[in-house]
């Protein structure tokens, strides 16, 4: 099976810069998205092949997930079921056979860290809602987490100390997660790999210069490491600030 997750930074402007060719040529079983910045149905968007499951903000312009499926899944849910963390179209959960897949935008903890406390809510109620998803079947996570979990993650790691996407509080979240029975499936199969960023600043070049984050993830149930093939970054494919990231399991 193969999986592909990607913050498309608006899925408008996204397809007028080579999306559907992407799409076409990664032929994923599941193509998840994050970032949509529309409402289902605002834009006439049709993928032969894919049903198409949304989760928008009630805000226009805003937030967004959505994925696209080659097989009907069993169940089709969005948010976490709070209404406090609901409104911002963050998470559509996925169920299938033998397994629940959920694709999520965690929100940004804000320049100064405005909105970490709310972020670390969200944390909490997120690490919840898969932990108990987990207890019923194995669970895959992607999306834009919005955290470079350590300095192998990020080009420029001391000076970005405490900024948002790397403080401490929103790095020991993301532990949290991997230690409630979750694996970072890259750093599983590639603990010491440098380099490997999916989100670059368009200011100062970065992009051109490797100047990244690591922010974009498949994390799986501890129990489905053995059934991981590969987990992969398209740094070449452009279209957004981030670029795709992929998961080969076997299921």
């Amino acid at each position: 099976m193969k999986l592909i997750s990607w913050n498309v930074n608006g899925i408008r402007a996204c397809i007028k810069k080579g999306f559907e060719d992407f799409l076409n040529e990664a032929d994923a079983d599941i193509f998840s998205i994050q970032e949509t910045k529309m409402q289902e149905g605002q834009v006439e968007i049709d993928f032969p092949g894919y049903n198409q499951y949304w989760d928008s903000a009630e805000r226009k312009g805003y937030s967004g997930t959505a994925c696209f499926t080659k097989e009907k899944p069993l169940t089709f849910t969005k948010g976490l079921g709070i209404e406090e963390h609901d409104t911002e179209g963050r998470v559509v959960t996925l169920e299938y056979d033998k397994f629940y897949l959920v694709n999520v935008y965690t929100p940004n903890a804000q320049p100064k860290l405005a909105r970490i406390d709310y972020r670390m809510e969200w944390d909490d109620a997120f690490r919840q809602y898969v932990s108990d998803l987990d207890k019923s079947k194995p669970v895959i996570i992607c999306g834009d987490l919005n955290v470079a979990h350590n300095e192998i993650d990020l080009k420029n790691a001391k000076p970005n100390i405490g900024n948002p996407g790397f403080s401490y509080e929103e790095r020991g979240k993301f532990t949290e997660l991997l230690e409630a029975g979750f694996i970072d499936t890259f750093r599983y199969l590639y603990p010491d790999k440098t380099g490997a960023y999916t989100w670059w600043s368009y200011m100062f070049n970065a992009r051109a210069n490797n100047a990244g984050w690591r922010i974009d993830y498949f994390v799986v149930s501890d129990r489905l490491k053995d059934k991981i093939i590969d987990s992969c970054i398209y740094p070449e494919i452009m279209g957004s600030d981030h670029c795709p990231v992929g998961l080969e399991i076997s299921l």
